[in-house]
């Protein structure tokens, strides 16, 4: 071939933050020095310095594995190289989550599991082993405080962070795993309540919420909530409601938005809508059956202006390889657990493993940009012309 073939620029690998011009959104890679990188979590800080926390090192589940932030300063465009704040040789650290206190405090919760042992294998994931902890930064996350444990039944494991609602109560979405043969379809939603900003807790179970976990709270209105789950089956996003300021539940029921058994990320906007981002393909129609496939892309944004009933607007922010059916699933790489939060000043932060869980990617959008501008625009200069649609 004789042609002259010119390479199109891309994300470099270097945490600086780039412009996709023909998408329009900011993105970059963060960097990660360890061999794999999962779960992340954005915060945004009152100077205005976001924090991007995930679990990294060899794989999931082993002991080297533990929790890694990185800082975008608010006069920077780079993240900075990421450091690992904590380290129990015995656990596997993973799923954190950051929660900004009343009081200023950062509260960094994560799960800690017994780790694999390379003498005694298992096919189990020691989920079952897991408790919740925590870790406080009084400096905007410089430094860390030594390490609590604050949830230890066996299993406690969480996703989301803690949540503040209209009255003053924190509500921490949390699941139950078991150490059986269900491949996890047993797990269960459990909900972590305190009425004194976290000094105390308690539990408050979810009805029939048997393989629906990863629940996101989101308020609607005062003492209205609802819980976006994952669902173990790969079929649907499910939601439950509450109206008594998360005392009490229904039993979650399908959405029309698909499902991977892969976690999801939802808030209210600053506008009223929920958003939720996710990975938009299901691979099962039976809501009784775990389900764990591959295949963990497209990530894509929608939104709700009916607390979750409809989603009339979706858009892919991640299409992944290309490749459809089946047989072609191990060919698209894993872009998998996307967080989401939405800045003062509007912007819409987005975060998750990329590529196999090689880097964190982060993107950065308003609410606009996800809902589409009714707008036709040519190339070469042409006129932009209103869409009649």
């Amino acid at each position: 071939m004789s042609h002259t073939i010119i390479d199109l620029p891309s994300v470099r690998d270097d945490g600086r933050l780039y412009r996709d011009t023909a998408l329009n959104f900011v993105e970059s890679l963060i960097p990660n020095p360890w061999n794999s990188c999962h779960a992340p979590d954005l915060l945004e800080l009152g100077n205005g310095d976001l924090l991007c926390c995930w679990f990294a090192g060899s794989c999931e589940g082993n002991a080297d594995v533990s929790i890694a932030v990185s800082r975008l300063s608010e006069d920077s465009s780079q993240w900075e190289t990421p450091v690992i704040v904590s380290d129990d040789p015995t656990r596997s650290e993973q799923n954190p989550s950051l929660f900004l206190h009343p009081n200023g405090e950062i509260w960094l919760m994560y799960t800690a599991q017994v780790s694999r042992d390379p003498d005694n294998p298992t096919s189990d994931n020691l989920q079952g082993t897991a408790e919740i902890r925590r870790k406080i930064s009084r400096d905007n996350g410089r430094t860390w405080e030594a390490t609590e444990t604050m949830f230890s039944a066996p299993g406690s494991f969480c996703r989301q962070k803690i949540q503040i609602l209209s009255n003053g109560r924190f509500i921490f979405n949390n699941f139950r795993c078991a150490i059986n043969d269900s491949c996890m379809g047993d797990d269960y939603t459990v909900l972590q309540l305190s009425d004194d900003q976290g000094k105390t807790w308690r539990s408050v179970m979810m009805p029939g919420s048997r393989g629906r976990v990863h629940g996101n709270i989101v308020e609607l209105s005062p003492g209205n909530l609802i819980c976006l789950l994952r669902s173990r089956s790969a079929d649907h996003i499910y939601r439950s409601e509450s109206h008594d300021n998360g005392e009490t539940w229904s039993v979650p029921e399908p959405t029309v938005l698909r499902n991977n058994n892969a976690s999801i990320t939802a808030i209210r906007l600053q506008s009223g809508a929920v958003c939720v981002v996710y990975n938009d393909v299901a691979f099962n129609d039976e809501p009784e059956r775990t389900v764990w496939p591959d295949q963990r892309c497209p990530v894509v944004l929608a939104i709700s202006e009916d607390g979750g009933k409809t989603w009339p607007w979706r858009r892919i922010i991640e299409h992944g390889e290309g490749f459809i059916g089946p047989w072609n699933d191990v060919n698209n790489r894993r872009y998998e657990y996307p967080c989401l939060i939405q800045g003062k000043d509007g912007r819409i932060h987005v975060a998750y493993a990329w590529g196999y869980r090689k880097r964190i990617k982060y993107l950065c959008m308003d609410e606009a940009w996800i809902r589409g501008e009714k707008l036709c625009k040519g190339v070469g200069g042409d006129e932009t012309l209103t869409c009649k649609r």
